[in-house]
């Protein structure tokens, strides 16, 4: 199949999660024989930080304005059989009108930030989506699971609400021996919401573990932050480095946004990415996780206290038998071939179903 997916960026990686879940995904799909062509707007922040200029998966087309999107790749949309719309794309609900529009295939909605998505919509905030879209798009795809499906159905009237978690790319995050340079690290980029959770399991843990060593690499964080000695800092990691940062450390924390714990069932990419290289993982607690990751397989942490004891009490047998459980998890459930066999699932079900309403409307016309 021909597939167009307009987002927010493959290209670079720098202050967002999208474009690793874009690579692993699309990666999979041309892997599977599909044709994709990836379009994003070309802006300044992301063409001095591409970390991936020329993607071997998919043809690019970078754009400046919707118009130029609009002139340029108007049968490029109506020829294609699914074209996919991500969250975050700018003007992205003029862009929703227009492939609305135009295409004749299959029209997609990909929401990479589903709970924050929900929060501006009770907001009447219309940054990329609106109700009147979600309607009309035959798929919503879902970062995350749970009830928060139904309710996208119900409330919102989308015809399909599905989820299509994030993934990783097992040929990029694997196990590999490094020297074991921090007690404890954390990959993410600054937001006000996670910030207070870095400073109680990290920091805190730090301050109180002064001959161990932390680190939190991510861009966007304000000057003004007073990190512990023992805690350093790296501004942002390529994507080519995650692995061997990752399998520098004896323990990795996930932290996780506001608007996705109150959803639930929102396991961010960077959970999956950890699994896979077998670290074991300290985590926040969301409604869901128990059901990605058994207890055996991740630790869950409310307070400095939880954290300090994993890393005073695990052995290195311990810590090496819960990585590979978790890394086993992932790569029965979570890869990202097994995420573009529930695209493509989702793709022939919506397919099928708008068959049969052109059928009985055909009927109906008779």
């Amino acid at each position: 199949m021909k597939f167009v997916v307009i987002g927010l960026s493959v290209t670079s990686s720098w202050g967002n999660g999208h474009a690793t879940t874009y690579r692993a995904l699309l990666k999979e799909l041309a892997n599977a024989g599909h044709e994709i062509l990836f379009l994003e707007k070309d802006v300044p922040y992301y063409a001095s930080n591409r970390d991936l200029p020329n993607p071997g998966f998919c043809r690019l087309g970078l754009y400046n304005s919707n118009e130029e999107l609009f002139c340029n790749y108007e049968k490029e949309v109506a020829d294609a059989d699914v074209v996919i719309v991500g969250s975050y794309v700018q003007e992205g609900v003029e862009v929703g009108k227009w492939v609305i529009n135009t295409a004749q295939g299959i029209k997609a909605f990909y929401d990479i930030d589903t709970p924050v998505t929900l929060a501006k919509l009770e907001r009447e905030d219309y940054e990329y989506i609106t109700p009147y879209l979600i309607k009309k798009y035959d798929l919503y795809l879902s970062f995350s699971g749970g009830p928060i499906l139904d309710h996208i159905e119900r409330y919102y009237g989308s015809p399909a609400a599905r989820a299509l978690y994030c993934s990783v790319d097992t040929e990029q995050y694997y196990p590999e021996e490094c020297d074991k340079n921090w007690e404890l690290g954390y990959l993410g980029t600054f937001s006000t919401d996670r910030q207070p959770t870095v400073e109680m399991l990290l920091c805190n843990t730090a301050k109180q573990y002064p001959n161990g060593k932390f680190v939190v690499a991510g861009p966007q964080y304000p000057t003004h932050i007073c990190w512990p000695e023992n805690v350093q800092r790296i501004e942002h990691l390529p994507p080519a480095q995650h692995r061997e940062f990752y399998n520098s450390q004896k323990f990795t924390l996930n932290v996780t946004r506001a608007d996705m714990i109150r959803a639930g069932y929102s396991p961010s990419v960077r959970l999956f990415e950890a699994a896979a290289c077998g670290v074991p993982i300290i985590s926040d607690y969301w409604e869901g996780l128990t059901s990605l990751f058994n207890d055996d397989e991740i630790i869950i942490a409310r307070t400095t206290d939880d954290v300090l004891s994993a890393i005073a009490s695990f052995t290195e047998e311990q810590r090496r038998l819960m990585g590979s459980k978790a890394r086993e998890k992932v790569l029965q459930h979570h890869t990202a071939k097994a995420r573009a066999k529930e695209l493509l699932n989702y793709v022939a079900e919506a397919q099928e179903a708008l068959s049969t309403v052109g059928q009985e409307v055909t009927n109906g016309q008779i």
